[in-house]
């Protein structure tokens, strides 16, 4: 069964996470799946509207860790980044539907989207100071613009998740449904925008977004730096060697 389900239907194509059993974590492969399929839709003039979804219980729990050390994202045309300059370059709707836990990438490709409907079970987290990594997907930009200073500070800087209510009150999220109906509610949101006028759409989305492309495709190639540099550094070996051997990381002698 592939991890990344693609389908399309009335002008939406819905790319679903489907690697449940590992709590729809990202493997590389997994990015370049989803950077294709964005690739596809933009230049497919039937396909108006893309929906991100995951399952009832969980969006995704992040990178898959194991993945991601046996092949860090070192090259500029690494899948990762495919995949998340295809999010910010985007012209047409995106949509997503997050449920339960939305860790790292999880939550912050959701600043990419134009529409985002939360599960009542949703918990959104960026721990990536917990791992000695800095913040990433241009989410060092994105989560202050939307947040404010103080609780982008307190969401980047402790790494600690806040709810579906804490998402709605900061505008990351339009609106909360019970998470069986998440999805469903996504979906119709995309088949309404399917149904405008598609010139009108991408001409309104990039209006909307004038003068911030540039921006935030810097910040993902200056994070994108800072990011494999700490990879290298002690805090990051030790919390990576912790999660592996599933104990808690020592970071009281790392700097």
């Amino acid at each position: 069964m592939p991890e990344i389900l693609i389908d399309s239907s009335e002008g939406v194509m819905t790319l679903t996470l489907n690697r449940p059993e590992k709590k729809n974590s990202f493997t590389a492969a997994m990015y370049a799946a989803c950077a294709d399929a964005l690739e596809l839709a933009k230049d497919d003039a039937a396909l108006r509207v893309v929906v991100i979804q995951g399952h009832a219980t969980v969006f995704s729990a992040g990178n898959d860790i194991g993945d991601f050390l046996n092949a860090p994202a070192s090259r500029e045309n690494a899948p990762v980044f495919r995949f998340l300059r295809g999010m910010a370059a985007f012209p047409k709707p995106l949509v997503a539907a997050v449920c339960g836990p939305a860790v790292g990438i999880g939550t912050t490709l959701l600043f990419h989207c134009d529409l985002v409907y939360a599960g009542d079970n949703a918990a959104f987290s960026m721990p990536f100071v917990n791992l000695g990594l800095c913040p990433e997907a241009g989410s060092s930009l994105l989560v202050p613009q939307m947040m404010g200073y103080h609780r982008a500070a307190e969401a980047l800087l402790l790494g600690e998740p806040f709810m579906a209510e804490a998402a709605l009150e900061v505008g990351l999220v339009n609106r909360i449904v019970p998470p069986t109906e998440a999805n469903a509610v996504a979906h119709l949101q995309a088949r309404k925008l399917a149904a405008k006028p598609i010139n009108a759409l991408v001409e309104t989305k990039r209006l909307l977004k004038k003068g911030q492309l540039a921006q935030v495709l810097e910040r993902i190639d200056e994070e994108a730096l800072s990011f494999a540099r700490l990879l290298q550094e002690p805090a990051a070996k030790e919390a990576f060697t912790a999660f592996m051997n599933k104990r808690h990381p020592d970071l009281s002698k790392t700097v």
